[in-house]
């Protein structure tokens, strides 16, 4: 064993002891959080605006700051833009991670001095666990890529200003910087395809241990790799032993993957965001990602289902339960303040406290009232790959409201099949039956005669990549979204049927 992979071990230790320290406190964790933003920021523009000195209680803060999302925390946001300090967290910001609202336009999304550290920490922690619960460090020693944005800032007003895994590469400490890939010329490319084939040309003859970063791009690399060398990615890298992946499930992506790699590679699970890291997976052994409650962000919870509400009942971790559908709201010490970042999660585990990535509050199908979401679409599309054993690209859902005459309504399934089962109808019968097991508005509208089975409209190859390339969103952190509520994305992929 080196010195390197010893000492990671030995850290490994220290660093999981301190969090399961928290860990097993998570309501007196998350009120010191609670108490140490209220009294940072009580002397910002925002805080004087919510009257912070008069908060005493969780009450007083729900009472006095209503939940917003982007667009409603837009004017302060944009003071802080114009380089204005003291607005929504003490001083400027450190950086903006620049990203693209669907309808806010570009979002400037604040890191501080104070978070912009448990966005590394945070990353280093879930490989430090792993390390310790599987007692293997050997992959320290080989090539590690992250594939991300470019690494490029620009300035706003004093402030770096880029996107979020662009700015953390600047954060990678110096014992991994040597074992780094790609080039820092190459993470500059701008243009994601030029980008990733360079990059296939970079690692193609390293001895690659750890890959990183969202899956549809990271096989975007995998698919570039093999054509370039015939060789499937695990005889090509054979100390491969390590996949870091976010942003979205895995779990339709998995069965394509293990085709490429030729063989199955443990994960960690990471959610990660612009606006904070708030959970990774801590056990290979158990579900879900454990939530990061002693990093400076202060979590609420409401019911998915009553968000809409005139008055939804917002929840603290001591409250929420299992296998519920909650929208988390977010304070932090960025200065975003009861923020709606639009993820819904479900907790898997309550000690300590996992989370599952449900799906977006404002990705799903309701247009016939069934309010399906995120987690049940790709459940029973997992659930159809295993059962009828065909693999998929991606895949994304849309109600059909207006069909031809004398049909009913139905959800479309626009899926890109890598290998393509025998019987498509099979296919659409099993994943309607799925989906009505999972969610029972759905099954009382097909059983009500309201709605028809579901449809599977196939995909020409690379569909969705010359999809987001052409709305300017391929490579980076950008996904597909799995379900809409309308037909914009179902119509701009009508020209990639077969």
């Amino acid at each position: 064993m080196s010195l390197k992979s010893f000492g990671a071990k030995i850290f490994a230790k220290f660093v999981v002891n301190k969090q399961n320290r928290w860990a097993s406190r998570p309501v007196k964790t998350q009120e010191k959080v609670f108490k140490a933003l209220i009294n940072d920021a009580k002397n910002t523009a925002f805080g004087i605006d919510h009257n912070f000195f008069e908060i005493k209680s969780l009450q007083d803060f729900a009472a006095k700051v209503p939940i917003r999302d982007y667009e409603a925390l837009r004017d302060y946001v944009d003071r802080m833009v114009a380089g204005e300090p003291d607005i929504l967290w003490p001083g400027k910001p450190l950086y903006f991670a620049k990203t693209s609202g669907t309808t806010s336009g570009a979002k400037y999304i604040p890191l501080t001095k104070e978070s912009m550290p448990t966005h590394i920490k945070t990353a280093r922690n879930a490989i430090l666990n792993y390390i310790n619960e599987t007692g293997k460090a050997g992959f320290v020693e080989g090539k590690m890529i992250f594939l991300q944005g470019s690494p490029e800032m620009t300035e706003k007003n004093g402030i770096g200003l880029g996107r979020l895994s662009g700015i953390v590469a600047h954060y990678v400490p110096n014992y991994l910087q040597k074992n780094r890939m790609p080039s820092w010329e190459t993470n500059c490319i701008d243009d994601w395809e030029t980008k990733v084939q360079a990059i296939v040309e970079e690692t193609k003859a390293e001895d690659m241990t750890v890959i990183s970063g969202i899956p549809p791009w990271v096989q975007m690399y995998f698919e570039k790799l093999t054509e370039a060398t015939e060789k499937k990615v695990g005889d090509l890298y054979k100390n491969f032993e390590l996949f870091i992946y976010g942003g979205v499930n895995f779990e339709p992506y998995r069965a394509k993957f293990e085709t490429l790699i030729g063989r199955k590679v443990p994960g960690i699970e990471l959610f990660p965001a612009s606006e904070g890291f708030f959970a990774f997976q801590d056990s290979q052994k158990e579900k879900g990602m454990l939530l990061q409650l002693d990093s400076g962000i202060f979590y609420e919870f409401v019911k998915a289902d009553e968000f809409f509400g005139e008055s939804p009942q917002r929840l603290t971790i001591g409250q929420v339960q299992l296998d519920v559908n909650y929208v988390m709201i977010i304070s932090t010490n960025a200065g975003l303040w009861a923020y709606n970042l639009g993820d819904t999660v479900q907790f898997t585990s309550l000690t300590p406290y996992r989370v599952v990535v449900s799906g977006r509050i404002k990705h799903f199908i309701s247009a016939f009232g069934e309010h399906v979401i995120g987690k049940e679409v790709e459940t029973a599309m997992r659930a159809a790959m295993e059962t009828f054993e065909f693999s998929i690209s991606e895949f994304t859902v849309a109600p059909q409201t207006n069909p031809k005459e004398g049909e009913l309504a139905y959800h479309e399934w626009f899926i890109e099949f890598e290998t393509t089962p025998e019987d498509f109808s099979e296919v659409g019968d099993y994943l309607d039956k799925a989906l009505q097991g999972q969610n029972s508005y759905y099954k009382d509208l097909v059983e009500g005669g309201m709605l028809q089975p579901i449809k599977i409209t196939s995909l020409k190859r690379n569909a969705f990549q010359q999809y987001m390339k052409s709305q300017g969103k391929l490579g980076g952190q950008n996904k597909v979204p799995r379900l809409a509520n309308d037909r914009k994305i179902a119509d701009a992929l009508e020209s990639f049927k077969i």
